[in-house]
């Protein structure tokens, strides 16, 4: 029996209804009922962070998060790249990775392709004893410098804001401390005469209130060169202007450098609606969790939504940050230079593993970061 002309117009809009409601379940995908990130150590800010969001997730959707907390960064890293975790809350090593270099300049590692979905900025700097007359990073010549050993996060990014000042390493007495610690309070012990480190560390009050004081060494953002002579080495980093360090007043401030911390990553892999979902739920329950330390506020899209970062952005968060109208043409540029940077290493790793994995493990490094360095002077920055 044919249909009543009624029934086929129904059936026909019924039928056209499928594809958009497909589509917007798509565009609206849930979080998953579970999710597991990895993080720094239980006590640390990141794991700190990680919990707060956590939380926050649970009270507005119900979705239960386990952190996994780790004290080196393969250990946050294994987790995410074998698939066992949704994300990481990271920090520099995700860029480390990214490049190939220091733990992970090896056969068994190399470069990975990651994406970054927000990044909290961490004010970041060089900071002096008061009495060592360092006014200027360029003033730091000559002068003791501590740096931790077996902590490229640190000295690399301290590597960057002496390159600032158009120093190196070879500019300064570098003196070395066993542990973070040590080399945090070598200042008010005169053991050293400044270093780089984030700005609420603890020995840092002490240095404020002892005989030396404290003075931070601004990173003036309007000094072109210095930026782009820092970037060489530490490209991960951006200005920010901080007003919660050791030492300052109410109401002071002082331009600092910034980098990601926690920086929350994913595989590439990773599928656009469910980047998208993570980021908007990031987003929308930001009114829950903003208060649940003093920076993390510095969570709004506005401000984590925002290159630079170490790693390119996932196109799950990018399309979400560009409804929100955070996403900019710059923005943009920005994350194609750094995902071109991105693939023409791990192109570069692909051909260089197989005719040199049989090599002994530091000549390997060398003549990986001698390739890497060749295939960098290639990209326009």
């Amino acid at each position: 029996m044919n249909a009543s002309p009624v029934l086929r117009i129904l059936r026909s809009g019924l039928s056209a209804l499928v594809p958009l409601a497909l589509a917007a379940a798509a565009s609206a995908q849930e979080l998953p009922r579970t999710m597991i990130w990895s993080s720094y150590d239980v006590g640390s800010a990141g794991y700190s962070e990680a919990s707060a969001i956590a939380d926050a997730l649970g009270q507005k959707y119900g979705t239960k998060v386990r952190i996994q907390p780790s004290g080196s960064g393969i250990g946050r890293l294994q987790p995410v790249l074998m698939g066992r975790a949704d994300f990481g809350f990271l920090s520099t090593e995700s860029f480390f990775v990214s490049e190939g270099i220091y733990d992970f300049a090896t056969p068994d590692w190399g470069p990975r392709s990651l994406r970054t979905v927000a990044g909290r900025p961490a004010s970041f700097s060089m900071v002096a004893a008061a009495d060592a007359g360092i006014e200027t990073v360029s003033d730091a010549k000559g002068k003791r410098i501590a740096l931790v050993a077996g902590n490229p996060s640190l000295n690399t990014k301290c590597e960057g804001i002496l390159a600032f000042g158009n120093l190196t390493l070879d500019d300064v007495k570098v003196v070395m401390f066993p542990t973070y610690s040590a080399a945090m309070a070598s200042m008010t012990k005169g053991e050293s005469d400044a270093t780089c480190t984030t700005a609420t560390v603890s020995q840092l009050y002490e240095l404020a209130e002892s005989p030396r004081g404290l003075h931070w060494v601004a990173v003036d953002p309007s000094n072109t060169e210095g930026w782009a002579r820092l970037k060489e080495v530490s490209p991960m980093m951006g200005p920010f202007e901080e007003s919660i360090a050791a030492g300052l007043k109410d109401g002071e401030k002082v331009w600092m450098t910034s980098y990601r911390y926690p920086v929350i990553v994913s595989l590439a892999e990773k599928s656009d609606d469910e980047v998208y979902a993570f980021i908007k739920a990031l987003d929308e329950t930001f009114g829950t969790y903003k208060d649940a330390t003093a920076t993390m506020n510095r969570w709004d899209l506005h401000i984590s939504g925002q290159p630079p970062v170490d790693i390119p952005f996932h196109e799950g968060a990018i399309r979400y940050l560009r409804e929100k109208g955070i996403w900019t043409e710059e923005n943009q540029k920005w994350n194609d230079q750094r995902l071109a940077r991105m693939n023409a290493l791990t192109a570069a790793w692909a051909t260089f593993l197989p005719e040199h994995k049989d090599m002994a493990a530091g000549e390997f490094a060398d003549a990986w970061l001698k390739r890497r360095a060749e295939v960098v002077a290639t990209l326009s920055n």
